[in-house]
Protein backbone atom coordinates (compact mmCIF):
# COMPACT_ATOMS: atom_id res chain seq x y z
CA UNK A 1 0.00 0.00 0.00
CA UNK A 2 1.34 3.46 -0.85
CA UNK A 3 2.67 5.36 2.15
CA UNK A 4 0.48 8.33 1.30
CA UNK A 5 -3.24 7.81 1.73
CA UNK A 6 -4.92 10.15 -0.68
CA UNK A 7 -8.20 11.80 0.22
CA UNK A 8 -9.83 10.00 -2.69
CA UNK A 9 -9.05 6.72 -0.97
CA UNK A 10 -9.78 7.80 2.62
CA UNK A 11 -13.39 8.92 2.17
CA UNK A 12 -14.69 5.69 0.60
CA UNK A 13 -12.81 3.72 3.24
CA UNK A 14 -14.51 5.68 6.01
CA UNK A 15 -17.97 5.10 4.57
CA UNK A 16 -17.24 1.39 4.17
CA UNK A 17 -15.96 1.02 7.72
CA UNK A 18 -18.76 3.07 9.29
CA UNK A 19 -21.37 0.92 7.56
CA UNK A 20 -20.38 -2.01 9.75
CA UNK A 21 -18.77 -0.25 12.70
CA UNK A 22 -20.52 -2.24 15.40
CA UNK A 23 -18.54 -5.43 14.96
CA UNK A 24 -15.23 -3.65 15.60
CA UNK A 25 -16.15 -0.44 17.40
CA UNK A 26 -13.83 0.15 20.35
CA UNK A 27 -14.99 2.94 22.72
CA UNK A 28 -12.40 5.66 23.08
CA UNK A 29 -10.10 5.71 26.08
CA UNK A 30 -9.42 9.01 27.81
CA UNK A 31 -9.80 10.62 31.21
CA UNK A 32 -12.25 13.24 29.95
CA UNK A 33 -14.91 13.79 27.35
CA UNK A 34 -12.76 14.63 24.95
CA UNK A 35 17.17 24.12 20.39
CA UNK A 36 19.82 21.93 21.71
CA UNK A 37 18.83 18.41 22.56
CA UNK A 38 20.48 18.73 25.97
CA UNK A 39 19.11 22.12 26.89
CA UNK A 40 15.49 22.95 27.71
CA UNK A 41 13.98 25.65 25.53
CA UNK A 42 11.42 27.70 27.37
CA UNK A 43 8.70 28.78 24.97
CA UNK A 44 6.14 30.35 27.25
CA UNK A 45 5.06 30.78 30.85
CA UNK A 46 1.36 31.00 31.59
CA UNK A 47 -0.35 30.97 34.97
CA UNK A 48 2.77 29.68 36.68
CA UNK A 49 3.30 26.93 34.12
CA UNK A 50 6.52 26.85 32.12
CA UNK A 51 6.50 25.16 28.71
CA UNK A 52 9.63 23.45 27.38
CA UNK A 53 10.56 21.37 24.35
CA UNK A 54 12.99 18.48 24.22
CA UNK A 55 14.62 17.12 21.07
CA UNK A 56 13.52 13.49 20.96
CA UNK A 57 14.87 10.91 18.53
CA UNK A 58 12.22 9.47 16.29
CA UNK A 59 13.41 5.97 17.16
CA UNK A 60 15.00 4.93 20.46
CA UNK A 61 15.66 1.31 19.58
CA UNK A 62 17.47 1.19 16.24
CA UNK A 63 20.55 2.71 14.67
CA UNK A 64 19.41 3.35 11.14
CA UNK A 65 19.75 6.86 9.62
CA UNK A 66 16.07 7.75 10.11
CA UNK A 67 16.29 6.72 13.76
CA UNK A 68 18.33 9.85 14.41
CA UNK A 69 15.68 12.20 13.07
CA UNK A 70 14.25 14.28 15.88
CA UNK A 71 11.04 16.05 16.83
CA UNK A 72 10.18 18.53 19.56
CA UNK A 73 8.42 16.92 22.49
CA UNK A 74 6.53 19.32 24.70
CA UNK A 75 6.49 19.15 28.46
CA UNK A 76 5.06 21.59 30.96
CA UNK A 77 6.31 22.20 34.50
CA UNK A 78 4.38 23.68 37.41
CA UNK A 79 6.91 25.09 39.89
CA UNK A 80 4.28 26.50 42.27
CA UNK A 81 4.83 24.01 45.10
CA UNK A 82 8.43 23.02 44.40
CA UNK A 83 11.00 23.46 47.20
CA UNK A 84 13.82 23.94 44.72
CA UNK A 85 16.87 21.75 44.15
CA UNK A 86 16.50 19.51 47.14
CA UNK A 87 16.90 15.72 47.39
CA UNK A 88 13.84 15.73 49.64
CA UNK A 89 11.64 17.32 46.97
CA UNK A 90 9.93 14.65 44.86
CA UNK A 91 8.91 15.04 41.23
CA UNK A 92 5.30 14.27 40.36
CA UNK A 93 4.80 13.41 36.68
CA UNK A 94 1.53 13.23 34.79
CA UNK A 95 1.73 11.09 31.68
CA UNK A 96 -0.04 12.57 28.71
CA UNK A 97 -1.90 10.09 26.56
CA UNK A 98 -3.99 10.25 23.39
CA UNK A 99 -4.67 14.00 23.46
CA UNK A 100 -3.20 17.47 23.66
CA UNK A 101 -1.56 17.94 27.07
CA UNK A 102 -3.33 21.30 27.39
CA UNK A 103 -6.60 19.42 27.78
CA UNK A 104 -5.22 17.44 30.72
CA UNK A 105 -3.71 20.48 32.42
CA UNK A 106 -6.99 22.36 32.31
CA UNK A 107 -9.13 19.40 33.36
CA UNK A 108 -7.16 17.10 35.66
CA UNK A 109 -6.46 18.47 39.13
CA UNK A 110 -5.45 15.38 41.11
CA UNK A 111 -1.70 15.65 40.25
CA UNK A 112 -1.80 19.10 41.86
CA UNK A 113 -2.89 17.54 45.16
CA UNK A 114 0.23 15.39 45.15
CA UNK A 115 2.51 18.30 44.21
CA UNK A 116 1.06 20.40 47.02
CA UNK A 117 1.39 17.62 49.58
CA UNK A 118 5.00 16.76 48.77
CA UNK A 119 6.24 20.26 47.81
CA UNK A 120 7.07 18.70 44.50
CA UNK A 121 7.83 19.81 41.00
CA UNK A 122 4.87 18.87 38.82
CA UNK A 123 5.65 17.79 35.27
CA UNK A 124 3.17 17.15 32.45
CA UNK A 125 4.58 15.10 29.56
CA UNK A 126 2.93 15.16 26.14
CA UNK A 127 2.72 11.89 24.20
CA UNK A 128 4.46 11.72 20.82
CA UNK A 129 2.19 12.41 17.82
CA UNK A 130 -0.30 14.40 19.98
CA UNK A 131 -0.75 18.09 20.66
CA UNK A 132 2.40 19.97 19.72
CA UNK A 133 4.68 16.91 19.95
CA UNK A 134 4.27 15.84 16.34
CA UNK A 135 7.09 14.79 13.97
CA UNK A 136 7.40 17.20 11.04
CA UNK A 137 4.96 19.54 12.83
CA UNK A 138 1.97 18.11 10.98
CA UNK A 139 -0.12 15.17 12.18
CA UNK A 140 -1.54 14.70 8.71
CA UNK A 141 1.93 14.51 7.18
CA UNK A 142 3.18 12.19 9.92
CA UNK A 143 0.21 9.81 9.81
CA UNK A 144 0.12 9.56 6.02
CA UNK A 145 3.76 8.48 5.96
CA UNK A 146 3.92 4.74 6.57
CA UNK A 147 7.62 4.87 7.46
CA UNK A 148 6.93 7.48 10.16
CA UNK A 149 3.65 6.44 11.80
CA UNK A 150 5.25 3.12 12.75
CA UNK A 151 7.19 5.07 15.38
CA UNK A 152 3.93 5.83 17.16
CA UNK A 153 3.69 3.14 19.79
CA UNK A 154 3.72 2.80 23.57
CA UNK A 155 7.31 1.57 23.85
CA UNK A 156 8.66 4.61 21.99
CA UNK A 157 6.45 6.88 24.13
CA UNK A 158 7.78 5.38 27.36
CA UNK A 159 11.35 5.80 26.13
CA UNK A 160 10.52 9.45 25.38
CA UNK A 161 9.31 9.89 28.94
CA UNK A 162 12.42 8.22 30.34
CA UNK A 163 14.73 10.55 28.41
CA UNK A 164 12.86 13.69 29.39
CA UNK A 165 12.70 12.77 33.09
CA UNK A 166 16.42 12.01 33.30
CA UNK A 167 17.04 15.30 31.50
CA UNK A 168 14.86 17.23 33.95
CA UNK A 169 16.60 15.70 36.96
CA UNK A 170 19.99 16.60 35.50
CA UNK A 171 19.10 20.17 34.55
CA UNK A 172 16.57 21.29 37.14
CA UNK A 173 16.39 18.96 40.13
CA UNK A 174 18.36 16.61 42.32
CA UNK A 175 19.58 13.29 40.98
CA UNK A 176 18.14 11.61 44.07
CA UNK A 177 14.69 13.20 43.90
CA UNK A 178 12.16 10.37 43.72
CA UNK A 179 9.72 10.36 40.82
CA UNK A 180 6.07 9.35 41.08
CA UNK A 181 4.32 8.86 37.74
CA UNK A 182 0.57 9.24 37.35
CA UNK A 183 -1.81 8.59 34.49
CA UNK A 184 -5.43 7.90 33.70
CA UNK A 185 -6.93 5.46 31.20
CA UNK A 186 -4.32 4.88 28.44
CA UNK A 187 -2.04 7.19 30.44
CA UNK A 188 -2.65 4.93 33.44
CA UNK A 189 -1.55 1.92 31.43
CA UNK A 190 1.58 3.83 30.46
CA UNK A 191 2.26 4.73 34.11
CA UNK A 192 2.06 1.10 35.26
CA UNK A 193 4.13 -0.13 32.34
CA UNK A 194 6.73 2.60 32.96
CA UNK A 195 7.19 1.47 36.55
CA UNK A 196 7.75 -2.09 35.31
CA UNK A 197 10.12 -1.13 32.47
CA UNK A 198 11.94 1.81 34.13
CA UNK A 199 12.04 1.10 37.89
CA UNK A 200 15.36 2.96 38.10
CA UNK A 201 13.57 6.16 37.10
CA UNK A 202 10.12 5.94 38.70
CA UNK A 203 9.80 5.11 42.39
CA UNK A 204 6.14 4.31 41.94
CA UNK A 205 3.08 4.70 39.76
CA UNK A 206 -0.57 5.59 40.22
CA UNK A 207 -2.48 3.99 37.37
CA UNK A 208 -6.05 5.22 37.36
CA UNK A 209 -8.73 3.56 35.25
CA UNK A 210 -6.06 1.55 33.43
CA UNK A 211 -7.52 -1.45 31.53
CA UNK A 212 -4.24 -3.33 31.21
CA UNK A 213 -6.12 -6.66 31.17
CA UNK A 214 -8.36 -5.86 28.20
CA UNK A 215 -5.93 -7.57 25.83
CA UNK A 216 -5.46 -11.01 24.35
CA UNK A 217 -8.87 -12.23 25.59
CA UNK A 218 -7.90 -11.97 29.27
CA UNK A 219 -11.12 -10.01 29.83
CA UNK A 220 -14.39 -11.21 28.22
CA UNK A 221 -15.29 -9.00 25.29
CA UNK A 222 -18.66 -8.12 26.88
CA UNK A 223 -17.05 -6.52 29.93
CA UNK A 224 -17.23 -2.91 28.79
CA UNK A 225 -20.77 -2.89 27.43
CA UNK A 226 -22.07 -5.00 30.31
CA UNK A 227 -21.07 -2.30 32.80
CA UNK A 228 -22.67 0.39 30.65
CA UNK A 229 -25.91 -1.59 30.53
CA UNK A 230 -25.75 -2.26 34.27
CA UNK A 231 -25.34 1.46 35.03
CA UNK A 232 -28.44 2.31 33.04
CA UNK A 233 -30.50 -0.58 34.41
CA UNK A 234 -29.64 0.27 38.01
CA UNK A 235 -30.65 3.86 37.31
CA UNK A 236 -33.97 3.03 35.60
CA UNK A 237 -35.19 -0.26 34.22
CA UNK A 238 -37.68 1.51 31.95
CA UNK A 239 -34.92 3.70 30.54
CA UNK A 240 -32.75 0.63 29.97
CA UNK A 241 -35.61 -1.12 28.17
CA UNK A 242 -36.35 1.92 26.00
CA UNK A 243 -32.74 2.08 24.83
CA UNK A 244 -32.70 -1.67 24.23
CA UNK A 245 -35.76 -1.41 21.96
CA UNK A 246 -34.57 1.72 20.17
CA UNK A 247 -31.95 0.05 17.96
CA UNK A 248 -34.50 -2.06 16.11
CA UNK A 249 -36.80 0.95 15.78
CA UNK A 250 -33.98 2.99 14.21
CA UNK A 251 -33.40 0.20 11.69
CA UNK A 252 -37.14 -0.15 10.99
CA UNK A 253 -37.51 3.52 10.15
CA UNK A 254 -34.25 3.61 8.15
CA UNK A 255 -35.45 0.69 6.03
CA UNK A 256 -38.58 2.62 5.10
CA UNK A 257 -37.05 3.90 1.86
CA UNK A 258 -36.57 6.39 0.43
CA UNK A 259 -37.65 8.75 3.20
CA UNK A 260 -36.62 6.71 6.28
CA UNK A 261 -33.16 8.21 6.75
CA UNK A 262 -34.56 11.70 6.18
CA UNK A 263 -37.10 11.08 8.94
CA UNK A 264 -34.38 10.00 11.35
CA UNK A 265 -32.19 12.97 10.37
CA UNK A 266 -35.05 15.36 11.16
CA UNK A 267 -36.10 13.72 14.40
CA UNK A 268 -32.53 13.60 15.76
CA UNK A 269 -31.69 17.02 14.22
CA UNK A 270 -28.49 15.71 12.67
CA UNK A 271 -26.29 18.38 11.11
CA UNK A 272 -25.93 16.35 7.93
CA UNK A 273 -28.33 13.93 6.31
CA UNK A 274 -27.68 10.39 7.48
CA UNK A 275 -26.15 8.05 4.92
CA UNK A 276 -27.21 4.99 6.88
CA UNK A 277 -28.69 3.93 10.20
CA UNK A 278 -25.25 2.80 11.40
CA UNK A 279 -24.11 6.43 11.51
CA UNK A 280 -26.90 7.22 13.95
CA UNK A 281 -26.31 4.07 15.98
CA UNK A 282 -22.61 4.93 16.18
CA UNK A 283 -23.60 8.31 17.64
CA UNK A 284 -26.07 6.85 20.13
CA UNK A 285 -23.48 4.28 21.19
CA UNK A 286 -21.09 7.17 21.84
CA UNK A 287 -23.69 9.08 23.89
CA UNK A 288 -24.61 6.16 26.13
CA UNK A 289 -21.09 4.81 26.64
CA UNK A 290 -19.67 8.28 27.32
CA UNK A 291 -22.36 8.95 29.91
CA UNK A 292 -21.42 5.72 31.72
CA UNK A 293 -17.67 6.12 31.30
CA UNK A 294 -17.67 9.68 32.68
CA UNK A 295 -20.56 9.22 35.11
CA UNK A 296 -19.10 11.35 37.89
CA UNK A 297 -20.95 11.66 41.21
CA UNK A 298 -21.72 15.36 40.76
CA UNK A 299 -23.13 15.59 37.24
CA UNK A 300 -24.60 12.05 37.09
CA UNK A 301 -25.10 12.03 33.29
CA UNK A 302 -26.64 8.53 33.24
CA UNK A 303 -29.30 9.69 35.66
CA UNK A 304 -29.87 12.77 33.51
CA UNK A 305 -30.38 10.73 30.35
CA UNK A 306 -32.76 8.30 32.04
CA UNK A 307 -34.74 11.06 33.72
CA UNK A 308 -35.32 12.66 30.30
CA UNK A 309 -36.22 9.34 28.65
CA UNK A 310 -38.65 8.39 31.42
CA UNK A 311 -40.25 11.85 31.41
CA UNK A 312 -40.84 11.59 27.68
CA UNK A 313 -42.38 8.14 28.20
CA UNK A 314 -44.82 9.58 30.72
CA UNK A 315 -45.94 11.98 27.99
CA UNK A 316 -46.69 8.97 25.76
CA UNK A 317 -43.89 9.84 23.34
CA UNK A 318 -42.72 7.07 21.04
CA UNK A 319 -39.41 5.27 21.50
CA UNK A 320 -37.52 7.56 19.12
CA UNK A 321 -38.76 10.71 20.85
CA UNK A 322 -37.75 9.26 24.21
CA UNK A 323 -34.22 8.57 22.99
CA UNK A 324 -34.03 12.04 21.42
CA UNK A 325 -34.90 13.48 24.85
CA UNK A 326 -32.05 11.48 26.37
CA UNK A 327 -29.58 12.74 23.77
CA UNK A 328 -30.61 16.34 24.43
CA UNK A 329 -30.25 15.83 28.19
CA UNK A 330 -26.67 14.67 27.69
CA UNK A 331 -25.52 16.87 24.81
CA UNK A 332 -27.59 19.95 25.60
CA UNK A 333 -29.98 21.90 23.41
CA UNK A 334 -28.44 22.56 19.99
CA UNK A 335 -29.49 23.68 16.56
CA UNK A 336 -28.20 20.36 15.24
CA UNK A 337 -26.20 17.34 16.37
CA UNK A 338 -23.05 16.15 14.64
CA UNK A 339 -23.06 12.36 14.66
CA UNK A 340 -19.29 12.42 14.20
CA UNK A 341 -18.61 14.96 16.94
CA UNK A 342 -16.31 12.51 18.69
CA UNK A 343 -14.48 11.91 15.41
CA UNK A 344 -15.04 9.64 12.47
CA UNK A 345 -14.61 5.99 13.35
CA UNK A 346 -11.49 4.54 11.81
CA UNK A 347 -10.08 7.88 10.69
CA UNK A 348 -6.58 7.01 9.38
CA UNK A 349 -5.28 10.49 10.26
CA UNK A 350 -6.26 10.08 13.93
CA UNK A 351 -3.13 8.84 15.75
CA UNK A 352 -5.06 6.75 18.26
CA UNK A 353 -6.88 4.94 15.47
CA UNK A 354 -3.43 3.77 14.35
CA UNK A 355 -2.55 2.74 17.90
CA UNK A 356 -5.78 0.78 18.28
CA UNK A 357 -5.22 -1.02 15.00
CA UNK A 358 -1.54 -1.75 15.53
CA UNK A 359 -0.92 -2.66 19.19
CA UNK A 360 -3.71 -1.37 21.50
CA UNK A 361 -6.01 -4.11 20.25
CA UNK A 362 -8.84 -4.41 22.75
CA UNK A 363 -11.36 -7.10 21.78
CA UNK A 364 -14.47 -5.22 22.95
CA UNK A 365 -17.84 -6.27 21.66
CA UNK A 366 -21.38 -7.42 22.45
CA UNK A 367 -21.44 -11.18 22.09
CA UNK A 368 -25.13 -11.62 22.86
CA UNK A 369 -24.38 -13.73 25.96
CA UNK A 370 -25.26 -10.92 28.38
CA UNK A 371 -29.05 -11.06 28.51
CA UNK A 372 -29.17 -7.72 30.35
CA UNK A 373 -27.36 -5.87 27.58
CA UNK A 374 -29.20 -2.88 26.16
CA UNK A 375 -27.00 -2.97 23.04
CA UNK A 376 -27.57 -4.96 19.86
CA UNK A 377 -25.42 -8.04 19.37
CA UNK A 378 -22.15 -7.03 17.72
CA UNK A 379 -19.33 -9.42 18.64
CA UNK A 380 -15.73 -8.45 18.17
CA UNK A 381 -14.62 -9.99 14.89
CA UNK A 382 -10.84 -10.08 14.65
CA UNK A 383 -10.87 -11.14 11.00
CA UNK A 384 -12.89 -8.06 10.08
CA UNK A 385 -10.73 -5.94 12.37
CA UNK A 386 -7.64 -7.21 10.57
CA UNK A 387 -9.22 -6.55 7.19
CA UNK A 388 -10.12 -2.99 8.19
CA UNK A 389 -6.57 -2.41 9.44
CA UNK A 390 -5.15 -3.63 6.14
CA UNK A 391 -7.54 -1.35 4.26
CA UNK A 392 -6.55 1.70 6.31
CA UNK A 393 -2.84 1.18 6.79
CA UNK A 394 -1.66 -1.74 4.70
CA UNK A 395 -0.48 -3.70 7.75
CA UNK A 396 -1.95 -6.29 10.10
CA UNK A 397 -2.56 -5.68 13.83
CA UNK A 398 -0.56 -7.50 16.47
CA UNK A 399 -3.14 -8.47 19.11
CA UNK A 400 -0.59 -10.31 21.28
CA UNK A 401 2.15 -7.69 21.45
CA UNK A 402 0.95 -5.83 24.56
CA UNK A 403 0.88 -8.98 26.68
CA UNK A 404 4.18 -10.14 25.14
CA UNK A 405 5.99 -6.89 25.91
CA UNK A 406 4.35 -5.84 29.19
CA UNK A 407 2.72 -9.01 30.48
CA UNK A 408 -0.89 -9.58 31.40
CA UNK A 409 -1.50 -13.30 31.37
CA UNK A 410 -1.22 -14.71 34.93
CA UNK A 411 -0.57 -11.17 36.13
CA UNK A 412 -0.78 -11.88 39.85
CA UNK A 413 1.46 -14.94 39.64
CA UNK A 414 4.12 -12.99 37.75
CA UNK A 415 4.03 -9.48 39.20
CA UNK A 416 4.10 -10.41 42.87
CA UNK A 417 7.52 -11.95 42.23
CA UNK A 418 9.25 -8.84 40.93
CA UNK A 419 6.94 -5.82 40.62
CA UNK A 420 6.33 -3.19 43.28
CA UNK A 421 4.94 0.26 44.02
CA UNK A 422 1.94 0.43 41.70
CA UNK A 423 -1.54 1.59 42.65
CA UNK A 424 -4.35 0.50 40.36
CA UNK A 425 -7.26 2.82 41.07
CA UNK A 426 -10.56 2.02 39.38
CA UNK A 427 -14.05 3.42 39.50
CA UNK A 428 -16.24 0.35 39.28
CA UNK A 429 -18.88 2.20 37.26
CA UNK A 430 -16.27 3.00 34.62
CA UNK A 431 -16.86 0.41 31.87
CA UNK A 432 -13.12 0.06 31.36
CA UNK A 433 -12.76 -1.15 34.95
CA UNK A 434 -13.79 -4.55 33.56
CA UNK A 435 -10.25 -4.75 32.16
CA UNK A 436 -8.57 -3.25 35.22
CA UNK A 437 -6.71 -4.73 38.18
CA UNK A 438 -9.34 -4.94 40.92
CA UNK A 439 -7.53 -7.07 43.52
CA UNK A 440 -4.23 -6.63 45.32
CA UNK A 441 -1.33 -8.42 43.66
CA UNK A 442 1.17 -7.96 46.49
CA UNK A 443 1.76 -5.72 49.49
CA UNK A 444 2.99 -2.93 47.24
CA UNK A 445 1.00 -3.56 44.06
CA UNK A 446 -2.45 -2.69 45.28
CA UNK A 447 -5.91 -2.16 43.88
CA UNK A 448 -8.21 0.59 45.13
CA UNK A 449 -11.65 0.03 43.64
CA UNK A 450 -14.33 2.65 44.30
CA UNK A 451 -17.58 3.86 42.82
CA UNK A 452 -15.81 6.43 40.66
CA UNK A 453 -12.33 7.80 40.05
CA UNK A 454 -10.33 10.73 38.73
CA UNK A 455 -12.83 13.34 39.87
CA UNK A 456 -12.15 17.01 40.34
CA UNK A 457 -11.87 17.84 44.03
CA UNK A 458 -14.92 19.66 45.41
CA UNK A 459 -16.21 20.62 48.82
CA UNK A 460 -19.26 18.38 48.39
CA UNK A 461 -17.27 15.28 47.45
CA UNK A 462 -18.87 12.09 48.84
CA UNK A 463 -17.08 10.34 51.75
CA UNK A 464 -16.02 7.35 49.63
CA UNK A 465 -14.16 9.61 47.20
CA UNK A 466 -12.38 11.43 50.02
CA UNK A 467 -11.45 8.07 51.53
CA UNK A 468 -10.12 6.80 48.20
CA UNK A 469 -7.85 9.82 47.78
CA UNK A 470 -6.54 9.45 51.33
CA UNK A 471 -5.74 5.79 50.72
CA UNK A 472 -3.72 6.70 47.62
CA UNK A 473 -1.85 9.43 49.50
CA UNK A 474 -1.05 7.13 52.44
CA UNK A 475 0.41 4.47 50.14
CA UNK A 476 2.59 6.96 48.28
CA UNK A 477 3.65 8.49 51.61
CA UNK A 478 4.96 5.07 52.60
CA UNK A 479 6.84 4.65 49.31
CA UNK A 480 8.57 8.01 49.67
CA UNK A 481 9.36 7.53 53.37
CA UNK A 482 10.93 4.14 52.72
CA UNK A 483 12.90 5.57 49.79
CA UNK A 484 14.43 8.26 51.99
CA UNK A 485 15.39 5.68 54.62
CA UNK A 486 17.04 3.57 51.92
CA UNK A 487 18.77 6.66 50.50
CA UNK A 488 20.14 7.60 53.91
CA UNK A 489 21.44 4.09 54.52
CA UNK A 490 23.03 4.03 51.07
CA UNK A 491 24.79 7.35 51.70
CA UNK A 492 26.03 6.18 55.09
CA UNK A 493 27.43 3.04 53.51
CA UNK A 494 29.25 5.10 50.89
CA UNK A 495 30.62 7.44 53.56
CA UNK A 496 31.87 4.46 55.56
CA UNK A 497 33.94 3.36 52.60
Amino acid sequence: MDSILSQSIVLPLLLLLISSYASAHIPRLGVQRRASRNKPQQASTLDGLATFYYKQPLDHFNYQPQSYDTFDQRYVIDFKYWQGVNPNAPIVVFFGAEEDIDDDISFIDFPIRFASRYKAMLVYLEHRFYGKSVPFGSIEKAMKNASVRGYLNSAQALADYAEVLLHIKKMLASQTSPIIVIGGSYGGMLASWFRLKYPHIALGALASSAPILYFDNITPQDGYYSIVSKSFKETSQTCHETIRRSWAEVDRIANNKPEGLMILSKRFKTCEKLNGSDELKYYLDHVFTSAAQYNNPHEKPVRGICAAIDEAARKNSDVIEQVVAGVIAFMGERDCYDVFESGHPDNPIDPFTWQEYSEIVMPIGVSGKDKDSMFPTAPFDFNKFKKDCKALYGVSPNPHWITTFYGGQDLKLILHRFGSNIIFSNGLKDPYSSGGVLQNISESIVAIPADEDLQEEREDDPPWLISQRKAEMDIIDAWISKYYVDLLQSNQTLDAH
